[in-house]
Formats: structure tokens, sequence, C-alpha cells
């Protein structure tokens, strides 16, 4: 990312957060636990979404290394 664009979404981010922290500071306790069971979730997908595409670029430079005759022979015996 350049540092132009940056710029120009480092205010809307600051922006949500600040809004995110005023609109905190006044929620009751239960919401605050349901907001923040959200927010692990959403984290969680994402990072569940980064594994899999990582695999799924992996997945062609292993296939070079394992989809070899060689390969099956050495596992024919499993």
């Amino acid at each position: 990312m350049t540092t132009a664009v940056r710029a120009e979404l480092e205010p809307d981010r600051m922006n949500i957060k600040e809004q995110l922290l005023q609109e905190i500071e006044k929620a009751p306790s239960a919401t605050l636990k349901e907001v923040l069971d959200f927010l692990l979730f959403v984290r969680a997908k994402e990072l569940q979404q980064e594994q899999q595409e990582i695999s799924l670029l992996s997945e062609s430079s292993l296939a070079e290394e394992w989809l070899t005759p060689e390969e099956d022979e050495a596992w024919q015996h499993l």
C-alpha cells in the first residue's frame, strides 16, 4: 500500500475506531460481550480465509514435487 493511499484510509479508520470507542464507553456489559464475541468470530473467519488462500497458493508448487512417478512409487506400499 502506498503512503498516499494509507494517508487517505487512515482518517476513516481512526474515525471508525473513535466512534467504536465512544459507543463502547456507553454500552452495557451484555452488549460489550456480544460485540467482543462477534469481533473474535470475524477475526477467526478472516484467519481461516487467509490460511485457505495460502494453502491454495502453495498447492501448485507442492504438486510439482509430489505428483511425480517417484513419489507415487515411494508411497505405493501404504
